[in-house]
């Protein structure tokens, strides 16, 4: 893949356009802040009663129903929740597209198995930022970015690629560097890095050492600095230089524990199980089961939530946290 940047965009393709952000939880404030910052005329599109209509106010932002907004807009970009989105979608941002708009969304999940179908006269594209909301504009600030990529799905005006990398610029992903690829592209591995591995895997693997530990007769306390705590700092170690920079940075000893030992615990077993994860990706099985979910009122997922959330690795954490003041970090960066 070829990395674009900002001299590759154009901003001036997004002048006379309005931008409506439709959502604003953390990519949607991110989105909203950065382009208006950028000099790009942005609306955001809430419901009405929405608790954040205040927060975009008080950001020096246009503020206008969800109908509203995607009427007064030629780019509507959608950052709701990716189950809620077919349902809004019909009913408040289809009505209100003409020929020749522009329609977008930050992850591929809805065109790409086909909850939303956009009208054939509509340009559609995607900018996906690689980082949560809060990272993402918080780099903006300090005059970084945070990398993006973009696809296209529909270019019925032939200049939809313009569009989408003059908008992931004006977020500022140009500074980063920005990667094309596509939708159906996009949405898998996206869908399998969380829950094979960023999410699923992770989360389960910690809390999998933590009971070994614990079960064995270990503090609770040291099972949580050992297999969650300094988690961040291989993390960022990978992050930093790769997974071999990585153990560059380590002892010997964890390096040949490394080498010897991590193969007996994801094994070909694992990968098999990983395999079978991506197929359920692929054929859409995940996607329709994530679907029914929601509109059965999401009680496995509520369950789920429950039952996560009372493992003892939460309390034991959630203690150990509270004597770390350097860790706490102001209310607003949730939001950000």
């Amino acid at each position: 893949m070829k990395a674009l940047y900002d001299s590759d965009a154009d901003l001036n393709k997004l002048t006379g356009k309005t931008v409506a952000i439709i959502g604003y939880g953390s990519q949607g404030r991110a989105h909203a802040r950065n382009l208006h910052d950028s000099g790009i005329d942005v609306v955001v599109g809430l419901r009405p009663g929405s608790s954040s209509w205040s927060t975009v106010i008080a950001d020096g932002l246009a503020v206008a129903s969800i109908d509203e907004a995607a009427e007064k807009a030629q780019v509507v970009m959608i950052l709701a929740p990716d189950e809620e989105q077919p349902a809004l979608f019909a009913e408040s941002i289809a009505p209100h597209l003409k020929e020749g708009d522009y329609l977008a969304f930050a992850h591929g999940f809805a065109i790409h198995f086909g909850t939303i179908t956009a009208p054939k006269g509509v340009n559609v594209f995607m900018v996906a930022p690689k980082g949560p909301g809060w990272l993402v504009r918080r780099e903006y600030e300090e005059g970084r970015g945070v990398p993006s990529l973009i696809a296209i799905y529909q270019d019925p005006s032939g200049d939809t690629r313009d569009i989408a990398l003059a908008y992931a610029s004006a977020n500022g992903g140009g500074r980063a560097g920005i990667l094309e690829t596509n939708f159906k592209e996009e949405a898998e591995t996206d869908l399998f890095g969380e829950q094979a591995v960023l999410c699923g895997g992770a989360s389960a693997l910690v809390q999998a050492g933590f009971e070994t530990l614990v079960e064995a007769g270990y503090a609770p306390e040291m099972a949580y600095f050992e297999c969650l705590h300094e988690l961040k700092l291989i993390v960022d170690l990978m992050y930093e230089k790769g997974i071999e920079g990585m153990r560059g940075a380590i002892s010997n000893t964890a390096k040949y524990g490394d080498y010897t030992r991590g193969s007996r615990v994801i094994t070909a077993e694992t990968k098999a199980t990983m395999r079978q994860i991506l197929k359920e990706i692929q054929s859409g099985q995940f996607a329709q089961e994530w679907v029914a979910e929601h509109a059965a009122g999401k009680p496995r997922f509520q369950a789920f939530r429950k039952q996560h959330a009372a493992h003892p690795i939460e309390a034991v954490g959630e203690k150990l946290r509270s004597l770390m003041p350097w860790m706490r970090k102001p209310a607003t960066a949730k939001s950000a």
